[in-house]
């Protein structure tokens, strides 16, 4: 088991361990895993020295957060870390009733989600995922998905905003103070609508999904500096921009879980280049990144397999040289103003 060093999430007294697992592949939406797989991700991870573990009642319609729960129940519960997150209310579907229009393949069979933000529905979401995890404490709630990333529509996404700060943010904000769940945030995939959420509430902590990277550093501008006046953590998904950084680029790879465009695979072969020269596997360099800004606390690549797992806590121990950044900024390759070792 690896020693993995643990951080403050925003002023509370909730602390992560700077690797953790996202529980979105063993949902099942982009691959076909096994229970027995799922279990020993978590399983492998737990090993591994990770005690931080994220999931969502969205992630296969329910599976992720019964898949975690079953690898995490039997743990000492004050050793880890866990959240999960709200926005989405599973139901069970009547015979004949048609899915919403964007439902997905491979979700636990029956369940349909209905987005519902207010107060009424962070409860609820919150009682159902207890049931699922079989889990009597959610450290960390995370109001999930909105942003236009999801909605693709600004005047849907001004609703469930304003829903989320009228109604479902008292609900949060209740059970933070009655100490029943340690802290709140948001889990979306913009810096600038995280950044706004922040400014319109007292959010202990921001997870964003692939907006601060090796790759991209648009969170740079105006929201991590926002976040480190504030007090708010960011936990950091999607550090390998889903693929693309995880090594041996070539045309093809994903980003944002499609096909890269050309400019950003030919960036990041330069990138990897540069590791290479330096004798740094492209891979260790991409999930240590994110956590030499002061606002991250975390960093939470999901993992397909156990293999997986073992990599990425590998890679937590490489020692890289600081001439490496010293490089990557001399080639415009990523932000000047990042913050990374001397």
């Amino acid at each position: 088991m690896s020693n993995l060093p643990r951080r403050r999430v925003g002023r509370t007294k909730v602390e992560v361990t700077t690797l953790g697992l996202g529980g979105a592949p063993m949902g099942g939406f982009r691959a076909t895993i096994s229970e027995s797989k799922a279990l020993a991700i978590t399983n492998q991870g737990y090993e591994a020295g990770v005690r931080y573990f994220d999931t969502s009642p969205y992630y296969g319609y329910g599976r992720s957060e019964l898949r975690m729960g079953a690898a995490l129940r039997g743990k000492p519960r004050d050793g880890y870390v866990l959240s999960t997150k709200i926005g989405r209310i599973l139901h069970a579907m009547k015979p004949g009733e048609q899915p919403p229009a964007d439902f997905r393949d491979n979700g636990l069979p029956g369940f349909a989600p209905v987005f519902d933000y207010t107060y009424d529905g962070v409860m609820r979401s919150l009682e159902h995922s207890h049931l699922r995890l079989g889990i009597a404490r959610i450290d960390i709630a995370l109001v999930h998905d909105v942003d236009f990333w999801t909605t693709k529509d600004r005047a849907v996404l001004e609703e469930r905003f304003r829903t989320v700060m009228d109604s479902g943010y008292k609900a949060l904000d209740e059970l933070r103070r009655a100490g029943v769940i340690g802290a709140i945030g948001v889990g979306i995939n913009e810096a600038d609508t995280s950044l706004r959420f922040i400014q319109a509430g007292d959010f202990d902590c921001m997870l964003l999904a692939g907006r601060y990277t090796l790759l991209e550093q648009g969170g740079l501008g105006e929201f991590l500096p926002e976040c480190v006046k504030r007090g708010v953590s960011v936990i950091l998904g999607g550090p390998y921009n889903s693929g693309i950084l995880t090594g041996g680029v070539k045309p093809g790879a994903t980003h944002d879980y499609a096909p890269a465009p050309a400019n950003l695979i030919e960036k990041a072969q330069k990138i990897e280049a540069i590791c290479q020269r330096h004798n740094v596997e492209l891979g260790a360099a991409a999930l240590q990144f994110p956590l030499f800004h002061p606002a991250v606390c975390s960093v939470i690549p999901g993992a397909l397999s156990v293999a997986e797992v073992k990599q990425n806590a590998a890679r937590m121990s490489v020692k890289l040289p600081s001439e490496l950044w010293s490089e990557l900024k001399r080639e415009n390759l990523i932000d000047p103003a990042s913050p990374t070792p001397n």
